[in-house]
C-alpha cells in the first residue's frame, strides 16, 4: 500500500465470498484502506465476524447474506448500492465451488452446472448489475479470482478448470470493452492458498505449507488502488508477477 495510510477513504468496495478464506482476508484489507466493504456471502456467522473485524480496523461495512445463485438478488442489491452511494469503485468477484472431482463422463449434471453458476454465470451477472455503478467511479476497479487450473487442464478438475478459463474470458472482454474508461479489470491467480476449497480438493496437503489468505489479500489490494492502470491482464501471485493473456503459439 504505498500512496496513503488509507488510500481507500470514501470508496465503496463489494466483495463476494466474503465470510471466509481469501475473499475475507480481501474484504478485510479494502477496510484497513478506507474502503467501505459491501460483503457478500451465504454465512452468516463469518459476516458477522468480518463486521467485527472491519469496525476494528476502523472502517464501516454492508453485509448482504446471499447466495450469488440467487441472480434476481445481484440486481436488488445493485439497486440498494445505487440508493445508498450512487456508485461502486471496486468489485472482487471471489465467490467459488471447486466442483466435482472425476471423470467428464462421471461428473453429475447438478454439480456441473452448480460450478458455472457459482464460478461464471454469477459473475456475469455482477458485471451486468455493478457495470453503471463501475462507471460512475472515478477509478472503477475489478478483480475477479481466477485459477491456474484455466490453462493447466488436469484430469478429473473439468467443472472448475472450464469454469475458470471462461471466467478469464469474461473478464478480458469486459476490459476491452471499458479500455477507453476509467474502469481497470483484471484476473488474479492465488495459487494454492490455506483455505477450506484448498482442503478440500487437496486432503491430503499440509496446510501450513501454503500462504495464508492475508498474504495473498495485500496484493489483490494493490489491483484495486486507484493507482493500478494495468487491465486485461493476470496477475499470478505465484509467479510474482503482472502476465499478459497470449494466443497459443
Amino acid at each position: 500500500m504505498a500512496e496513503t495510510e488509507r488510500p481507500l477513504a470514501e470508496h465503496i468496495a463489494l466483495v463476494t465470498g466474503a465470510s471466509r478464506g481469501i475473499g475475507y482476508a480481501v474484504a478485510l484489507a479494502l477496510a484497513r484502506a478506507g474502503a467501505h466493504v459491501v460483503a457478500v456471502a451465504r454465512t452468516v456467522g463469518g459476516l458477522e465476524e468480518l463486521d467485527d473485524a472491519v469496525r476494528a480496523a476502523g472502517s464501516t461495512g454492508t453485509l448482504v447474506p446471499l447466495d450469488i445463485r440467487d441472480y434476481p438478488g445481484i440486481y436488488r442489491l445493485a439497486k440498494a448500492v445505487n440508493e445508498r452511494h450512487q456508485r461502486l469503485d471496486i468489485l472482487v468477484g471471489n465467490a467459488a465451488v471447486g466442483g466435482q472431482r472425476s471423470p467428464l463422463g462421471h461428473v453429475d449434471p447438478n454439480s456441473w452446472d452448480e460450478a458455472m453458476a457459482v464460478n461464471l454465470t454469477a459473475n456475469y451477472h455482477l458485471l451486468r448489475a455493478m457495470d453503471p455503478l463501475l462507471r460512475r467511479a472515478a477509478a472503477g476497479r475489478v478483480v475477479f479470482m481466477t485459477s491456474g487450473a484455466a490453462t493447466n487442464a488436469r484430469a478429473y478438475a473439468g467443472p472448475y478448470s472450464v469454469s475458470k478459463a471462461a471466467l478469464n474470458v469474461l473478464a478480458r472482454t469486459y476490459a476491452a470493452e471499458t479500455d477507453s474508461t476509467p474502469i481497470r479489470v483484471n484476473a488474479f491467480n492465488p495459487g494454492p492458498t490455506r483455505t477450506r476449497m484448498r482442503a478440500q480438493v487437496m486432503p491430503g496437503e499440509d496446510p501450513m505449507t501454503l500462504p495464508a489468505p492475508e498474504q495473498v489479500a495485500e496484493k489483490i489490494l494493490d489491483l484495486c488502488l486507484p493507482s493500478f492502470s494495468e487491465t486485461g491482464k493476470l496477475y499470478d501471485h505465484p509467479a510474482g508477477k503482472l502476465l499478459e493473456f497470449r494466443q497459443p503459439a
